[in-house]
Parts: structure tokens; sequence; C-alpha cells
């Protein structure tokens, strides 16, 4: 029986783009990558006319499907959103709790260690609810609490089990103590809906958080004698979230601070996705309608809400709008993802099946799954 092999226009292998580049698959596992000059004569081969990647990963997601975590913390919630992404290429999914009452959380966790282990399904985000009430965004301010030994227990017994865990705060809300315990247990601690200064973040920083949440949103910003938040993360080695849908941050400020970095590859996409992802154009948040309007999502407040958006879309908007190049973009949807979690074989091609790889066209929009026998 002769070889198998995947012939892409292009190959994104986790770090670059290659032409020329050829998969062998064995029983649709992609076993090896080589020079298209390496398939052997006789070998069966399939050109492919678009790039070929692994699946979009996606670390803050709080819904999709019309399904929304908070509303819903549940098991088989978690999977119904992780399959209206997967629609969209995204083959692994962060799901992301709010700041809600403390049986919201605590279902949120029994939720994220009832699934762990299926596909797609990377951990769990505890968004909240140890934020600053002045840049709280659409988090009702009622659900706002200092962190106390419940949160620390919810993240440690996560961790235990083996579930991957992020957790944004605020580090003025906080003891530089309590985020080194976090990061002790091997939770990546994450900066946001802070109104910190750039002294109190960069010493949490020290302390060991490594990230900071969706960058320039609901975060104290970057002023010519107060860099804030934003300054204080963008002249850091942390690994920072971007929501590009145009709504949330000005493109031009995306391409600078993507410049700006003291270092690369420490920028990664997400969408902070609602239910509207793959569903209906209004959900309930807090009791409170949230309807798609325009493109936004908007609460009772005038906030935005979330965002609907998908991984694909980012990555889109990040090439062909703001002028990211294609290799570096594909990281920030990808491979950035994966580091950041410790779950790096995710980025990569080979031992991967091929209905978790996906073929994107000219201008690197989502076609489609590989799913080759």
């Amino acid at each position: 029986m002769s070889e198998t092999w995947l012939l892409p226009k292009q190959v994104f292998d986790g770090k670059t783009l290659l032409q020329n580049t050829a998969l062998r698959l064995d029983e649709a596992v992609v076993k090896t990558i080589a020079p298209a000059s390496d398939i052997p004569i006789g070998a069966t081969v399939h050109r492919i006319e678009e790039t070929v990647a692994p699946g979009f990963l996606d670390l803050q997601v709080n819904g999709g499907g019309g399904v929304l975590l908070n509303a819903s913390p549940s098991a088989q919630a978690i999977r119904d959103i992780a399959a209206a992404h997967r629609g969209f290429g995204t083959v692994g999914i962060l799901p992301t709790v709010i700041s809600d009452a403390p049986e919201t959380l605590e279902a949120a966790v029994e939720a994220a260690l009832s699934v762990q282990g299926e596909a797609g399904l990377l951990g769990l985000h505890i968004e909240g609810p140890h934020l600053s009430k002045v840049r709280r965004g659409t988090h009702a301010a009622n659900h706002l609490r200092p962190l106390d030994q419940a949160t620390l227990q919810h993240v440690q017994r996560l961790r235990a089990a083996g579930v991957p865990v992020m957790i944004t705060l605020a580090p003025e809300v906080v003891s530089l103590e309590q985020i080194s315990a976090l990061a002790a247990s091997g939770a990546v601690v994450s900066i946001g809906h802070s109104d910190a200064t750039a002294e109190q973040t960069r010493a949490a920083l020290d302390a060991g958080a490594t990230a900071g949440t969706h960058l320039f949103n609901a975060m104290s910003p970057m002023l010519n004698r107060s860099p804030g938040v934003v300054g204080a993360l963008i002249n850091s080695h942390a690994f920072t979230g971007l929501i590009v849908d145009g709504l949330h941050v000005a493109e031009e400020m995306i391409a600078l601070a993507i410049r700006a970095r003291p270092i690369p590859d420490r920028m990664f996409l997400v969408s902070d996705a609602m239910p509207t992802v793959g569903g209906p154009d209004c959900f309930q948040l807090y009791g409170h309608d949230v309807c798609l309007r325009d493109g936004r999502l908007i609460n009772a407040e005038g906030s935005l809400a979330g965002a609907h958006l998908w991984q694909g879309d980012g990555l889109h908007r990040l090439i062909n709008r703001i002028g990211v190049d294609p290799a570096a973009a594909l990281r920030m949807a990808i491979s950035i993802p994966a580091q950041v979690m410790g779950l790096d074989p995710l980025a990569q091609l080979e031992g991967r099946r091929t209905d978790d790889l996906i073929r994107l066209g000219d201008d690197y929009e989502f076609v489609g799954f590989l799913n080759y026998d």
C-alpha cells in the first residue's frame, strides 16, 4: 500500500510558514513534515491549494452557540461552547467564568474538573471576581470581592487534578503573597480589570504574574507621566491578550503595542466571545439583555459586554487590516496561547489528527478542516 502525502500551498509548523513542504499521513495522523522533494515515487499525493495550520486556540471564551458559561456553569455548557467555536476553526478553548456569585464559580470549577481531558477543553479561565470596581467593565459590582481562601482552594484543586488555570485579577486588590501562592500552584496569573499603577503592576509581575488580560481594555491607560497597567505590561516580558475586533482597541494602538514590546512573541489573540458566536443575537447577562447591534455587544450600562468575535476573524483582521506578518499573526492565534498555558504540542503538526488541522485561504480566512482519512 502506497504512502499518503499532502502537499499544501503553505504549511504553518507552529513557528513559520513553509512552502514546498509535505505532510506524510498514517491513519489520518501527521507523521512527518518534510520537503516536497522527499515524497517517494509511487506515493499517493493530495495537493491542497490552501495554507494548512494547527487549529486556533482561544484562552478567553465566555460563551458560544447561545450558551453563556456563567448562566449555565455545567460540563455540557462547556462542551456546547467548544463545539460552537470549533465551527470557526478553534480546536481548543479556555472556557471563562466571569465575576459572579460564589456558587457560580464553584459550579464552573466542578464542570472544568468533569470535562478534564476531553478534546478541545483546555482548562478554566477565572476572570474575577477579584477586580477593580473602577475598571470592572461589564462585571457586576455586587459580585466583586476580595481574594479569599475559597478562590485559592478552587485553583489549587484544579491544579492538583492537572487542569490548566488562568486567573485574572487586579494587583491592587490582592496581596503579593496571594499572587505568589497562585503562581506556585501552577496557575497562570493574569493582570486585568485593574486601576493599578505601573509600580503595582511591576510588583505583581515580580511576584509571579505572567500575563495580562485583553491589553488596553479595563485597565489604567498609558499616560506621559503615568504608564499605568498598559505601559507596564507593554514594557514587560509578560504575555498579553488582545481583542482584535476593530471595536475594543484601535488598530493603530494594536500595531504600536506589538512593535513596542521588548521581546517578540509576547502577544496573543483572544476572542472574549459571548453566546452570539454561532448563536442568537441576544442573551442574558446578570439578568439583563445583551444584544448584538452593528457588531457590538452592549450591556444595560452602555459598556462593551464581551465580543462577537472568533479567533479566525481576529487573525484575518490582524493580517489584512493591521499588517502583521502572517507567520507572526498565526503564532498569536495558535502557538503563543499554547505556550502561555504550557500546552505546546497543540501548536505542532506532527502527531496531530487531520481533523484538528485547518485550511486557510489566500487572505488567511478560515476555509475548513483538513479531514483526510
